[in-house]
């Protein structure tokens, strides 16, 4: 660790700096949080086929995992604030367009560009949080701070997404993105510093296409594989992502100024940190639609009750945070991590265990425990990840984190969602109960939402039939992610077990 860049100690004005990466990141995650609290109403208005829902929530993070590693590296190249800028002004225009959206196809298209937009969010903020704290103590607890902000988005996303769906729209809450987008774009230029790298060369668009086209192929292959099994076009999909991620390794290796800096992947350590960092979010957002859903549809709450009861998600994630940087001082971060992915696991046992509104502690009781275990290996992993790059790289190491972060988090809803959606339609069709009639196998191929609006008036034993297909399903879904979150304790103890926040990875 070097000894001049501990003795540079940030000022107020740093600290302010900070204040406004926090706001925007708290937007970034209200806004993945409110929509899915939203997802029964939208049902009823724009009333999308299942596969559209599915495109509707998860379209954002794939057009967003897609673009991060181009976004990050021009941000190195023209400016990460001017980025940050230009990201922030371009989300909120598409965020007010997408509240009126009037059909689902309108919809899923202003997602795709909200998504390329958020791109410019995260690693902007990231790596100027690596240029505002030289001191690698503050900037831990910096990172602690930023990953905080998400939390409390988390937190108050729900509660302000189930006030506007009970007295507005669906569409409303899309709408509390572009006053926190004013303020960001008003102070933003005042409190923070402007950084590009001096010796970046071109962005190289066609390995920015190459990157893109991997990440959306290969989702869209895995996602179609999950639903309708090993047909044709899903593997034409993951086969020819694959070759794009093939030929934009390829150029990169070439490129004199390459997108990525490919050198970082033959460390194990770092391999390591993304896996680690990939999986858990994986299980976060994957099983973060179920539960809202789950609430609502299943134990019969009101938006704004089944927001409340999210907010124990983020109650954990914020007390988690705040604590972790005080715990590392005494424990080594792989130790604590693999703590907290056992306690996340032991929360997803709970809540596998749920069974009707009666059980709603237990829910809440599990979820608090998984974000309880899940804050410290997304915090860690981020901080090491980052601190592994010269400050002039910052920007590609942190597209390079949140790519991991929101690329997992995508087929985590796409590969969880799909496994959730199969077992729920074969535990249906399985019961002689289900029929022929047309009507009623159209609404039970549906959503969960159109289902038990088509079943409610007709008959109580297929409505029993829909909500036991649904719980069995949902108990599966998270005896999964269970078992991803103890694997993953295993790889932390045994390959990160030696690396301290401040090293290299």
């Amino acid at each position: 660790m070097n000894n001049d860049s501990l003795s540079i100690k940030a000022t107020q004005k740093e600290w302010m700096g900070l204040f406004v990466l926090a706001l925007t990141c708290m937007l970034y995650s209200m806004d993945l949080t409110v929509l899915n609290l939203a997802v029964p109403q939208l049902s009823r208005a724009l009333n999308p086929t299942p596969s559209q829902l599915l495109w509707i929530v998860d379209i954002y993070g794939f057009f967003l995992a897609g673009s991060l590693i181009t976004m990050g590296t021009l941000g190195d190249r023209i400016g990460r604030r001017k980025m940050l800028m230009i990201g922030g002004a371009l989300f909120g225009t598409v965020s007010a367009v997408a509240a009126f959206s009037h059909s689902s196809e309108m919809l899923i298209i202003l997602r795709a560009l909200q998504g390329m937009a958020g791109a410019t969010l995260a690693p902007s903020t990231l790596s100027l949080i690596r240029v505002l704290f030289r001191n690698p103590q503050q900037r831990s607890i910096a990172i602690a701070l930023w990953g905080t902000s998400f939390s409390v988005g988390g937190l108050i996303g729900p509660l302000v997404g189930g006030l506007l769906i009970e007295k507005f729209w669906w569409g409303s809450v899309f709408l509390i993105n572009v006053p926190v987008m004013i303020v960001m774009l008003i102070l933003g230029p005042l409190l923070l510093p402007e950084f590009k790298d001096p010796k970046a060369g071109k962005l190289d668009l066609t390995s920015a296409a190459l990157s893109l086209l991997a990440v959306l192929l290969i989702v869209l292959g895995l996602k179609s594989i999950a639903e309708s099994g090993l047909q044709t076009m899903p593997i034409s999909y993951l086969l020819v992502g694959i070759l794009m991620a093939y030929l934009f390794i390829h150029r990169q290796k070439k490129l004199k100024d390459p997108l990525i800096d490919l050198h970082l992947f033959n460390n194990k350590k770092f391999n390591s940190l993304m896996a680690t960092n990939f999986f858990t979010m994986f299980v976060v957002f994957g099983t973060f639609i179920f539960t809202a859903q789950y609430m609502q549809l299943i134990m019969g709450l009101s938006p704004l009750k089944a927001g409340l009861w999210s907010m124990t998600f983020s109650a954990g994630f914020i007390i988690s945070s705040l604590l972790c940087p005080i715990i590392v001082r005494f424990i080594r971060p792989a130790f604590v991590m693999a703590a907290g992915l056992i306690l996340g696991a032991t929360g997803f046992v709970f809540v596998s265990q749920v069974n009707g509104v009666t059980d709603i502690m237990q829910l809440g009781w599990g979820t608090f425990l998984f974000s309880l275990g899940s804050s410290p290996v997304l915090l860690f992993t981020t901080g090491m990840l980052i601190n592994s790059a010269p400050p002039e790289k910052a920007g590609a190491a942190a597209a390079i984190s949140e790519t991991s972060n929101e690329l997992g988090g995508a087929l985590g809803i796409a590969v969880l969602g799909s496994l959730g959606t199969y077992l729920y339609h074969k535990k249906l069709f399985q019961s002689p109960l289900a029929s022929t009639d047309s009507g009623l196998q159209t609404a039970l191929l549906g959503t969960l939402e159109n289902a038990i609006r088509y079943v409610e008036n007709k008959s109580s034993s297929l409505l029993e039939l829909v909500h036991t297909s649904y719980i069995q399903s949902f108990e599966v879904v998270m005896l999964v992610s269970c078992s991803v979150l103890l694997s993953i304790a295993v790889l932390v103890v045994i390959q990160l077990r030696d690396v301290k926040l401040e090293d290299e990875a």
